[in-house]
């Protein structure tokens, strides 16, 4: 069967030791998932989950409690007062948007503190010339870049003893940028930092990647806010879109006011069967993400093994389930990402290019043959056409699979 797949025996052979070497990594890659199944199990059951509760709403969605027994399973899990889980919320980015633009006001200013976010972010804040963005409306946005991966505390301090800062920005996971995703350690050292010197900036975190990875959340460390999409880590590959946005309730409510209306905020919004969906992927999730890590553990090794450039490490504490590959040209970038469409299970005869997509400054090169489009916890692999062009893979339904497309995509660059 492997030989069929074109796996020759050395990487086989070559597979079947590292596996055995990372037999510690991964049992405790299980016992994170452990923990964070029996942390969903109990929300689960504190909140009586019913099979009603899967039943659907339409129009405006008055008294849907499936919708409302999520937000507040959701609420648990994360620790948070509230939360608001919506099919509404078209992506991470959209719930990002959402709550920026809910707590901000003309004159207030934002501080993203681990540089430029990401490219999609762009003309959301307005860095991109847009008539929508948060500056067209007389949001004033600055940023603190990191130092050698880590917050530049002693900027940050001095910046915001300076007073007038409504909100601090920081996105966990790298994106496109060259940085280490930042972890719970760090994460917390920066809040207490920020909290220290004025405890009413709201402190807002891109929690993309980052869900079910450790055990705990951002809340839990004293951030504000916190979103996420559902096609990532939460969905568990069975949600077919949405986004959440958790935190504290004053914040979630302005938020939900500007998803829906004034007035109106969580109490509308019809979700039209997706509810089982939502909470079965949730329920798969700790699974679905230690496959995911499982899986980028595994290609690390391989990688470097066969020569190549990785980070994370394969023994690195790992903060999110994205594996950067640096392939060095833009030819080798092309041929993996598009091996690893080979790979897939759906649309495998595909062959992805680099495009213009929206929002993005450079071309981008995506391959996810995936149940649910753009879905980056089934295993994707993407990256914009720049040096020193790097492949960024993610996803992993389960770790056999997630083992065999990193396979194709190493056979395809080779």
């Amino acid at each position: 069967m492997y030989k069929e797949f074109g796996i020759k025996d050395e990487i086989i052979d070559l597979s079947k030791e590292i596996e055995k070497s990372l037999e510690n990594i991964f049992k405790n890659i299980n016992n994170i998932s452990e923990y964070n199944s029996l942390k969903v199990l109990m929300a689960f059951q504190k909140y009586n989950l019913s099979e009603m509760h899967f039943n659907a709403t339409t129009g405006y969605g008055y008294g849907d409690i499936g919708r409302d027994t999520i937000e507040k399973i959701y609420s648990d899990i994360f620790k948070a007062e509230d939360s608001l889980v919506r099919t509404q919320l078209i992506s991470g980015t959209h719930a990002i948007s959402t709550a920026l633009f809910g707590v901000l006001r003309p004159e207030d200013t934002l501080i993203s503190i681990t540089g430029k976010p990401y490219d999609t972010l762009d003309e959301v804040i307005g860095i991109k010339e847009n008539k929508s963005s948060l500056i067209s409306y007389g949001v004033k946005y600055e940023q603190i870049d990191l130092i050698n991966d880590d917050f530049d505390y002693k900027k940050i301090e001095e910046r915001l003893k300076q007073k007038n800062v409504k909100l601090v920005e920081i996105q966990r996971s790298r994106g496109y940028a060259l940085r280490s995703t930042i972890n719970l350690d760090k994460l917390k050292n920066v809040i207490k930092l920020i909290k220290s010197i004025d405890k009413n900036i709201i402190i807002m975190i891109d929690n993309c990647y980052c869900e079910f990875v450790d055990k705990k959340e951002p809340i839990e460390l004293g951030a504000d806010i916190a979103v996420g999409s559902l096609i990532k880590n939460l969905g568990g590959g069975i949600t077919p879109n949405g986004a959440y946005i958790v935190g504290k309730k004053d914040l979630v409510q302005l938020a939900s006011e500007r998803l829906t209306a004034p007035g109106l905020g969580k109490e509308v919004g019809a979700s039209l069967g997706i509810n089982k969906q939502i909470l079965q992927g949730l329920f798969l999730a700790p699974q679905v993400v230690s496959n995911a890590i499982k899986t980028a553990v595994f290609a690390s090794k391989m990688l470097e093994e066969l020569g190549y450039k990785v980070e994370p490490k394969y023994n690195d504490k790992r903060a999110d389930i994205v594996q950067t590959i640096e392939f060095g040209n833009e030819e080798n970038l092309i041929q993996f990402c598009q091996g690893i469409q080979a790979g897939s299970p759906v649309d495998s005869a595909s062959l992805p290019m680099p495009w213009d997509m929206p929002g993005y400054t450079n071309k981008v090169i995506m391959a996810a043959g995936a149940f649910t489009q753009g879905s980056s916890i089934e295993l994707s692999c993407d990256g914009p056409i720049r040096p020193p062009y790097i492949a960024f893979m993610q996803g992993g339904l389960t770790y056999e699979y997630g083992k065999l497309r990193s396979f194709e995509g190493n056979i395809h660059d080779k």
